[in-house]
């Protein structure tokens, strides 16, 4: 009887260093499963940010681009409009035979209200 107790004995730390043994194998794989799901989760975070601040500049890029085509527009209207002045005052000149008047033979009428 003392033998099976002393058998017993010797088979149970066995056991418990086979269970210790098979358990730091996972424990590692688990160590490394969560630090590659980490590292996935910064990428995917990185992207993000990356992908916000091109966002950011193509909404200036856009705002600048209308700000320009407005200026663009108000210069060609004020171009258009001086142009024109000059080239009535040419066809005057020449078809009609009209002359600007001095500034000291031109007279206001005032109309009231």
């Amino acid at each position: 009887m003392a033998a099976i107790a002393q058998s017993a004995r010797v088979e149970a730390p066995r056991t418990v260093a086979r269970a210790d043994a098979s358990r730091r194998p996972r424990l590692a794989s688990g160590v490394v499963w969560i630090l590659l799901v980490a590292i996935l989760l910064v990428g995917v975070v990185a992207m993000n940010v990356a992908v916000l601040r091109l966002n950011v500049q193509l909404d200036q890029a856009g705002r600048e681009r209308t700000r320009l085509r407005a200026e663009t527009a108000a210069l060609s209207s004020e171009l258009s409009s001086a142009q024109a002045s000059a080239r009535i005052q040419a066809l005057a000149r020449k078809e009609l035979g009209l002359i600007p008047a001095r500034a000291a033979e031109t007279t206001y009428v005032d109309v009231g209200r």
